[in-house]
């Protein structure tokens, strides 16, 4: 279940982590549907049996895909009131620091860090943290933005 927070009420929870996603299972489909839909066809994601002896040890998610979940692992996490419109505004830092392998569990840990007004909207900087379930080392880290239009 969401945690939900009225707009208005956004810039009390600055500097304060909101929760975690459920887990999401990555799989080898995923991946490949993936490649398909950006035309990224890296053998380090498709191709399982050069990959085997490659830098990973098998093939792994396209970084994009991992950060790609990251609007839904958010609307899992958090529910915004009084909204008519959000749009993703960009990103201010973004890192891939471990592999996403088929098989892998993730979900991402969702901090709000700053909320500040925005052309008619407010504008939320929040930190997504995607772990891996039982890896020491999160598999990236994005402060995105995004602006939230009063309905």
């Amino acid at each position: 279940m969401p945690t939900v927070i009225a707009l208005a009420d956004l810039p009390r929870y600055a500097g304060t982590e909101v929760g975690t996603s459920p887990w999401l299972e990555m799989d080898q489909e995923r991946i490949d549907r993936f490649a398909k839909a950006t035309e990224d066809y890296q053998w380090i994601h498709l191709d399982a049996e050069r990959s085997r002896s490659g830098p990973f040890g098998s093939t792994i998610a396209h970084g994009f895909l991992t950060l790609s979940l990251i609007s839904s692992f958010t609307s899992a996490i958090l529910k915004v009131e009084g909204v008519a419109q959000t749009i993703n505004y960009g990103a201010n830092r973004l890192r891939f620091l471990t592999p996403v392998r088929p098989g892998d569990r993730i979900r991402s840990r969702l901090e709000i860090l700053r909320v500040e007004d925005f052309k008619g909207g407010v504008k939320v900087e929040n930190r997504s943290t995607v772990e891996i379930d039982g890896a020491e080392r999160p598999a990236c880290i994005v402060e995105g933005i995004a602006v939230h239009y009063p309905a």
